[in-house]
């Protein structure tokens, strides 16, 4: 039988239980807690439930999922976790916090923050940017290259008992109208996709991407703490959920990324992760990672209805659910992949197109900038000197974009090359990429004045080019030739270019 919360939860929503200056308390609810906003704090307690996935059934079972929570967040929290504090029968029958004796209920408590500053929030006021995206995503890699390795947990197995207790909550979750021929795909469909990454999941838990990880890095856990992209509220109630390869981890985001439509953002953090990374080998796991985050979520969501306080918002928690759903099974489809090479000068604008074309083809951008920084073991922006740009160090860099782009088609994920791509035997070498892969390929071109890309490369700030105008000139002679790609005027702005392109690759 589980403990009755009704007084505790009573007390915790009274202001005068934080003292005279607290005048109100807002409650925020999920299905495994309940967040009592008071003053400057925030008091989180874990509701008396048991699930296949957790049991907070007992006040020393909550005991320890609180302090396992403000350890595991101080990890990146370290300022937003305050203590875990206690709730008390007094002798005359009333709730109270104490330090000691027989406690009946635990709470984190926490700094308290503005809720508009939720990535949840700015998600959805338009908050969200592409340097915050970046900031977040070289959070996320710094985080998980710091995060204790764990050997014990992950691999195919563990990632295979998800993919069936995902089948056996989505049968279970009789009221949110899930279509069960959408079920049975979603199971049949993982299961054939881990049996064919299974030696590929072993290996990297052996290389020690397995992980301490945050385990629930969805919007609603991230915040702008101090200025900063800050994670909280990790997931502390499973070892086995929370100690995961790091692409699972990061998967959530994405896959709350586009749920939410955000598929620019969604596409811009995974290639910043894998710039700055080198993950670039987990891509064929990805398809799997993410339909198995959108599942959970699909059956968490319909779990939260038999708790919603107004009745009256369960029909549109059930659309949300199955919205969830459709999205896992969307996931785990084939989708037509595609290779992209986008040549041209320095200051020609070849990012800026890779940019935004790849969220439309769902790309991995190569960018022969940032693979010379990796070379290199350095961060993009960083300047290197004249001396990492020999015709060897260039050929290295060539190599590497034909391996990466190669390994991301067979992942089947397009792909978008961004570099330079001067010598007709570079051109050539990617089209043969493409051919060997059985891709469409499409290789473009772009051109613009000189005057103006001498004038953005000076206007240039923190980017992982190292290009001057000093460099350009010497490329300009070297262009005297007609390109065997298609030509697209870049002189006249980014939107004409984007729109010149997106007609060429027959977009839209």
């Amino acid at each position: 039988m589980l403990d009755d919360q009704r007084d505790v939860i009573a007390f915790l929503s009274e202001p005068s239980s934080f003292g005279l200056a607290v005048d109100r308390v807002d409650i925020i609810e999920t299905h495994v807690s309940l967040v009592f906003l008071a003053g400057d704090c925030a008091y989180k307690l874990k509701r008396a439930v048991k699930y296949p996935y957790l049991d907070f059934s007992t006040p020393d079972h909550r005991r320890r999922a609180c302090e396992a929570e403000l350890a595991l967040n101080r990890r990146t929290a370290p300022t937003l976790y305050i203590e875990v504090r206690a709730l008390v029968r007094m002798w005359d029958k009333r709730i109270d916090f104490a330090t000691d004796g027989p406690a009946i209920d635990w709470v984190v408590v926490m700094r308290r923050f503005d809720q508009s500053s939720l990535f949840d929030a700015l998600a959805q006021t338009g908050g969200l940017s592409a340097h915050l995206m970046n900031e977040l995503a070289n959070h996320i890699a710094e985080f998980h290259s710091l995060a204790e390795q764990r050997f014990d947990y992950g691999g195919a197995a563990a990632l295979t008992d998800i993919a069936e207790a995902n089948h056996r909550c989505l049968i279970a979750a009789r009221e949110a109208g899930f279509a069960l021929e959408c079920i049975n795909e979603i199971r049949e469909r993982s299961l054939q996709r881990l049996a064919a990454v299974g030696g590929l999941l072993d290996r990297r838990r052996a290389e020690g991407k397995v992980r301490r990880c945050h385990g629930d890095l969805h919007l609603r856990n991230i915040c702008l703490l101090d200025g900063k992209p800050t994670l909280f509220d990790c997931l502390e109630f499973s070892e086995a959920l929370g100690c995961i390869d790091v692409l699972y981890d990061l998967a959530f985001l994405l896959m709350d990324l586009e749920h939410r439509g955000l598929t620019d953002f969604a596409n811009l953090v995974l290639n910043r992760y894998l710039d700055v990374t080198d993950e670039d080998d987990g891509l064929p796991v990805m398809p799997a990672f993410l339909s198995l985050r959108a599942a959970i979520w699909a059956h968490v969501t319909a779990t939260a209805m038999d708790r919603a306080a107004h009745p009256e918002s369960k029909p549109k928690m059930a659309a949300e659910a199955r919205r969830y759903l459709d999205l896992a099974a969307r996931l785990l489809r084939p989708r037509p992949c595609r290779l992209v090479a986008i040549g041209g000068l320095s200051g020609s604008g070849k990012s800026t197109l890779a940019a935004a074309l790849a969220p439309e083809i769902g790309a991995r951008v190569l960018r022969s900038d940032v693979i010379r920084k990796r070379l290199f073991g350095v961060a993009p922006e960083t300047r290197l000197p004249a001396s990492a740009y020999t015709t060897e160090l260039s050929r290295r860099v060539y190599e590497a974009l034909r391996q990466k782009a190669a390994a991301a088609l067979a992942a089947g994920y397009s792909v978008i090359i961004d570099a330079v791509s001067l010598r007709p035997e570079e051109r050539r070498s990617f089209a043969a990429i493409a051919e060997a892969a059985a891709v469409p390929f499409s290789g473009l071109w772009l051109a613009a004045p000189a005057s103006t890309m001498e004038a953005r490369l000076r206007a240039r700030r923190h980017d992982a080019s190292d290009a001057s105008p000093e460099v350009l000139a010497q490329q300009l002679p070297q262009c005297a030739d007609p390109v065997d790609w298609l030509v697209i005027d870049a002189g006249t702005g980014p939107e004409d270019c984007l729109a010149s392109a997106r007609r060429a690759l027959a977009l839209g």
